[in-house]
């Protein structure tokens, strides 16, 4: 597949090399890859239409389903960028993602409309809104798509060119937009044939949010291959098992604590799982416990850990199936992540950019071909996160054993890791600032049993003032998505904090994570 070489070309290729195997399932919905090529040439022609052209970006706000695909491919054909906004976010976090990317069309699924209500007067860039399914207060994507021809305007995109769009969480408190190329995307997905042993028959699930690499990046390398894609819009263990079941599901990329539920479910031993060949995981490290159990109940499936971040196009370092036997000899290294991938470099990183001795625990950095062009409009963000020669700091902390595996011990920054989602404590301590009875405020993960970790705050109040943990969770949840926000509040009269001022999250965070034995959920 040589003369696939952007993400418009795996719609152009299997369009036509595959017009008649389905492309997409969602429920009953199904649309064959010649189908969805004709959906995305209408979109693209609606778009051109509304002046989007070359590396313009387009917003699109909904769960998971068959239209990210149609709005996806349809901005690609014209080699304009789709961004997906966190659907989790909160109304003021969604209007900064899509005024910053400068998107020109806002593309929002029905459960969304309050945000629009909210945002709409606000947006700076944005000429067209259009809602999945109509809604008497916006135009409806469907009436706005339908007079349209199918047709490719077939433009062409560089290898340079951004191909993603996506926006993580901001260290500073503001989202950064990733920039992701073609030649970012294409390094990695010929490999995942190798790798995950996608191939054309196989049968993909798309379970994880398209917004994250996880999601969106795991569609792709599927549909690079020409693979069916099941589309997962709610979250749900019970249905995931039984379309697994009815859907003959040969691939799936899922979070830890997901595959924790699914063990779960009643009745989850009795279901049938021949179909499956391999499970991906990742985002967050998994139990011991957790793994065997899985291990064993969906046997012989091949189980993989990725790392990655999106900022590396998702997966560069891999735990190979034959490293997943919890009673072999190197079960140790279930607490890996596993080895670079190829043509991937890892570096251990001290202070003083010193690089550091085996199991020596440093600042992880990474040099590839996926590591990212670069944050939107954020030079000096970009210049902080990506050494003149390509190193890439990843902001987690980890060692390397004697034989190049790479261990992940805590994180750099203050990061927290909530069910697959990172938390930077400092948005959500502006937020938490911003609130007349608090003084002052740290945020710290504490072990958290369904999600491995939750925010707190630590919180010394202002002098004189009444405040309770439920009114200061609450001020949070109208200002920020649910999974950054506290789930719990401390008081102090005081923050620990260096001469310079910084506070001291490390002793902060101590007491909460005594016996455990790893500082990250």
């Amino acid at each position: 597949m040589g003369n696939i070489t952007s993400l418009a070309d795996i719609l152009r290729v299997h369009g036509v090399g595959r017009a008649d195997y389905t492309a997409l399932v969602q429920d009953d919905r199904r649309l064959t890859w010649a189908q969805l090529h004709e959906r995305a040439g209408k979109v693209a022609q609606g778009l051109a239409a509304d002046g989007v052209g070359a590396q313009d970006r387009v917003a699109f706000l909904d769960k998971n389903g068959i239209e990210h695909f149609e709005v996806f491919f349809g901005a690609a054909l014209l080699n304009a960028v789709c961004v997906d906004v966190n659907w989790r976010l909160a109304a003021p976090e969604v209007e900064y993602i899509v005024n910053d990317a400068q998107a020109k069309v806002l593309v929002a699924g029905p459960d969304f409309v309050p945000i629009l209500d909210a945002i709409a007067a606000n947006l700076t860039t944005v000429t067209r809104i259009l809602v999945i399914g109509g809604h008497e207060g916006y135009e409806s994507y469907e009436d706005w798509v339908a007079p349209f021809p199918a047709d490719d305007p077939g433009a062409s995109s560089a290898s340079g060119d951004v191909a993603f769009q996506l926006y993580s969480s901001g260290t500073t408190g503001r989202p950064k937009g990733v920039m992701l190329s073609n030649d970012n995307f294409f390094s990695l997905l010929p490999l995942a044939k190798d790798i995950w042993e996608l191939t054309p028959d196989a049968v993909n699930l798309i379970a994880m949010p398209l917004f994250h690499i996880g999601g969106g990046g795991w569609a792709v390398a599927g549909m690079y291959e020409g693979c069916t894609s099941v589309i997962f819009r709610e979250l749900d263990p019970a249905a995931l098992i039984r379309t697994i079941e009815q859907e003959r599901v040969t691939h799936a990329f899922l979070v830890p604590a997901v595959l924790q539920f699914m063990l779960m479910v009643p009745g989850v031993a009795d279901a049938d799982y021949s179909s499956l060949r391999v499970f991906v995981y990742g985002a967050s490290p998994i139990s011991e416990d957790v793994l065997a159990k899985c291990v064993e109940m969906f046997a012989p499936c091949k189980f993989w850990q990725a790392y990655g971040l999106t900022e590396t196009t998702g997966a560069v370092v891999n735990l190979p199936p034959e490293d997943h036997d919890p009673s072999g000899p190197n079960r140790h290294r279930l607490r890996s992540c596993g080895l670079p991938g190829p043509g991937v470099e890892l570096r251990i990183v001290g202070d003083d950019d010193i690089e550091c001795e085996v199991g020596e625990v440093g600042e992880i950095w990474i040099r590839s071909p996926q590591v990212m062009i670069g944050y939107w409009n954020q030079p000096e963000e970009t210049t902080k996160s990506v050494t003149p020669d390509g190193w890439f700091k990843s902001g987690d902390a980890g060692y390397l054993d004697a034989d190049g595996y790479l261990y992940i011990h805590d994180r750099v920054k203050d990061m927290i890791v909530s069910g697959g989602e990172n938390v930077y404590p400092a948005e959500v301590e502006n937020v938490l600032m911003g609130h007349p009875a608090i003084a002052d405020v740290a945020v710290i993960g504490v072990p958290h049993e369904k999600w491995g970790e939750t925010a707190k705050a630590i919180v010394v109040k202002a002098p004189d003032a009444e405040v309770t943990e439920a009114e200061i969770i609450a001020y949070a949840k109208e200002r920020l998505a649910t999974f950054k926000c506290p789930t719990s509040v401390d008081w102090a009269d005081v923050l620990p904090r260096n001469p310079s001022g910084k506070v001291l999250k490390k002793d902060l965070r101590e007491p909460y994570w005594e016996g455990h034995d790893r500082r990250v959920g």
